[in-house]
């Protein structure tokens, strides 16, 4: 379809230094961003809508975030 979704992976074996999710940083953020919207730009396709999810795993918990960025 249209939809490109960009999903930033992170992992944390516990939360003693913060959740996974907690990891991802404004410029963290940014990055994954302008990488995504360099990659549709590559495509050189119109009408295409990106969307930047975020997957987490805490131990053996996945987590799954859409539209989290």
């Amino acid at each position: 379809g249209s939809l490109i979704v960009v999903c930033e992976v992170k992992a944390r074996a516990s939360n003693a230094f913060g959740t996974p999710l907690e990891s991802i940083t404004p410029l963290k953020q940014q990055r994954v961003r302008r990488a995504g919207f360099a990659f549709v730009r590559m495509l050189n396709e119109t009408g295409l809508t990106v969307r930047f999810d975020v997957a987490t795993m805490l131990g053996t918990t996945l987590e799954i975030y859409e539209n989290a960025l």
